[in-house]
């Protein structure tokens, strides 16, 4: 059985990889030669550092990245197109940004904000949301990874109680975000068993999210039998199912705490053969440094090999 591959979440706990940004009320202080003077040097520096990103994570041997999702600010604020122009003028930078996690095989996700709601009932929501995510969609395109779930672009349900609604508008997105589109069980919502009919209708996949699943079911711990139930009937959603991405956390205090932990203490038996595993603790790169190391460990200590130090190893601190 292969190793999972452990995914960084944005940005790190060090400095190597952060990311500049500008409020709209600032932005919309300035005037319009000096927002595109603002939206140039921001949107340059954010792409150097997305290229530091792919080598931050080549050098470490991490083969999963989420990209942020604030990236670019104001590139999809309606009726100023100033940051597509921008982004038009760095399209060589950018493409080359993309390159670099392409050739050093490091498969990027990314996941918008939550105020991306496609099943509202108010109209202009639902319009400002498919707006954003047709733009996350772009960012993706400009970056040029290709238009599948192996550059996943992920949401949550939505406004709860109208999974019709968000099954009704799928179809509909435009293709660079349709074909890219996948959707995750959140704590309050909409748990696996909501969105998997939404899922099987559209043909999107499931991303399994165990923590949030414990949370809103109530359950003792990440090792409840339905957590194995859910990764298994997630993959059937996969096409193909190699392709599946789970996301991992454990709660700050108990398994019920919304907040998350600096490191993985509590790994899931259920995830043991899943392919691309999302880690969301506070730590960041220290989260999988951990885990990598821990999964280093055990495969010497399966082939009779002198385990690592224990200070290698995941401890709660």
């Amino acid at each position: 059985m292969s190793t999972p591959a452990y995914g960084l979440v944005c940005m790190t706990v060090g400095p190597e990889v952060r990311f500049r940004t500008v409020t709209r009320t600032t932005y919309q202080k300035l005037s319009p030669a000096e927002r595109e003077a603002k939206l140039l040097d921001l949107y340059a520096d954010n792409i150097r550092r997305v290229r530091g990103a792919a080598e931050f994570c080549a050098a470490r041997g991490i083969r999963l990245y989420r990209l942020s999702s604030s990236l670019f600010p104001m590139f999809d604020l309606e009726g100023d197109d100033t940051g597509r122009a921008v982004l038009d003028h760095l399209a060589g930078p950018m493409r080359e940004a993309g390159e670099a996690f392409t050739n050093a095989g490091i498969r990027v996700l990314m996941h918008p904000e939550q105020f991306i709601v496609l099943n509202s009932d108010r109209p202009e929501v639902r319009a400002a949301s498919v707006r954003a995510l047709a733009a996350h969609a772009d960012t993706l395109d400009r970056f040029g990874f290709p238009r599948s779930t192996w550059n996943l672009l992920l949401l949550h349900g939505g406004k709860g109680g109208r999974g019709a609604e968000l099954a009704a508008v799928i179809p509909d997105l435009p293709d660079a975000a349709r074909l890219r589109l996948g959707l995750e069980n959140d704590e309050r919502a909409y748990g696996p068993q909501d969105l998997l009919p939404v899922c099987e209708g559209t043909g999107v996949p499931l991303v399994f999210d165990a923590h949030h699943h414990v949370i809103r079911e109530g359950l003792p711990s990440q090792e409840h039998p339905s957590v194995r139930e859910w990764v298994l009937k997630a993959r059937a959603t996969w096409r193909p199912p190699e392709w599946q991405v789970v996301h991992l956390s454990n709660g700050l205090g108990s398994p019920q705490d919304r907040r998350h932990s600096h490191l993985i203490t509590d790994f899931p038996s259920a995830y043991r053969d899943v392919p691309w595993i999302e880690v969301e603790a506070k730590g960041k790169e220290e989260a999988l440094a951990a885990l990598m190391s821990a999964q280093a460990a055990g495969v010497r200590a399966a082939e009779g090999g002198p385990l690592s130090p224990p200070d290698a190893l995941p401890c709660d601190s």
